[in-house]
């Protein structure tokens, strides 16, 4: 009985986990900003936020970032050209 509970509940867990990763992002090819927050580029280019954080400290990725205010902001035409070319490394 407390088996199926715990079963439950690690099924919501999960669900509740990928409902936030599968934000609402519009299209990228309908994005009408210029730049977008690391969340949605990060979406776009199917990796972890992480990873893009990661890109912008070290320098090294494929995109960089503009920093607003100590946050980042993405690119949308850099973002459509890695989707294009398919290699968002």
């Amino acid at each position: 009985m407390q088996t199926a509970n715990i079963n439950e509940l690690q099924h919501a867990i999960k669900s509740a986990t990928a409902a936030k990763r599968l934000q609402n992002f519009p299209p990228i090819d309908q994005e009408n900003r210029s730049h977008v927050e690391t969340a949605c580029a990060a979406f776009h280019l199917m990796r972890q936020a992480q990873t893009l954080r990661a890109w912008a400290c070290h320098e090294n990725g494929p995109l960089r970032p503009v920093r607003i205010n100590g946050r980042l902001a993405w690119k949308v035409d850099d973002i459509k050209r890695l989707v294009a070319e398919g290699s968002a490394a």
